[in-house]
């Protein structure tokens, strides 16, 4: 798995700070950026942080580019609405002969017998899919045999908001453990960048109590 930031708005704390002191002042945009101080900046998001007011956090956007995840987890990050999403299509993009690759979860993995019926099972849909393209079945069709576990490779942009939201659900410890590796290092690659907006980024058991309720882990939470 490849998860990589490859664009982001320039000083993106700064354009959020800057929105946040716009909506209370009489100051102009220039003016505003001359008063502010890096530690005034770093006051001002956080204050606005704790208070909710999420919508200037819209302004900073992130573009990832994700690679060898399944499209079992593709699947769910696309539920994300607010971000936008390109993924590498099945329809025109042809499986090559050498097999398409493919991700085994930890739990079958560790289990000999298992693992070795789940990559004979994997091999035997792949020759089947080849099979369908040699008698020219069109890619579009032949992808049906194609199971969940096959890789795929993503373009995921977001603002700051959506990805609290995101790491938020995803990086909790109860998150299904694929998707949650993902947003475990997206966050890794935004911090250093806004590392204020995303100083308390994650599972709200960060800052309090499990929001889970009776379904909650009990464990503490860490970004390992």
């Amino acid at each position: 798995m490849k998860v990589r930031l490859i664009n982001y708005t320039k000083d993106p704390e700064k354009i959020v700070a800057q929105s946040a002191r716009l909506c209370y002042s009489e100051l102009g945009i220039d003016e505003l950026n001359e008063k502010f101080t890096d530690k005034s900046r770093t006051n001002l998001i956080k204050k606005i942080i704790k208070l909710g007011h999420y919508s200037v956090l819209e302004h900073a956007t992130f573009t990832f580019a994700i690679e060898g995840i399944s499209r079992v987890t593709s699947h769910q990050l696309v539920r994300h609405r607010l971000a936008s999403f390109s993924q590498q299509s099945q329809r025109y993009v042809k499986i090559n002969k050498e097999g398409f690759p493919y991700i085994v979860p930890k739990s079958i993995a560790q289990e000999e017998k298992l693992n070795k019926l789940f990559i004979d099972a994997i091999k035997k849909l792949d020759g089947i899919y080849h099979i369908l393209l040699d008698h020219n079945i069109k890619a579009e069709d032949a992808r049906y045999i194609l199971p969940q576990a096959v890789t795929t490779k993503m373009i995921i942009s977001a603002n700051a908001r959506e990805l609290l939201h995101i790491f938020k659900l995803r990086c909790c410890n109860r998150a299904q453990w694929e998707i949650r590796e993902v947003a475990i290092k997206m966050l890794k690659e935004v911090e250093d960048i806004a590392p204020t907006i995303f100083e308390n980024a994650g599972p709200p058991c960060i800052l309090g109590p499990c929001s889970e309720g009776e379904l909650s882990c009990g464990k503490p939470w860490s970004k390992k």
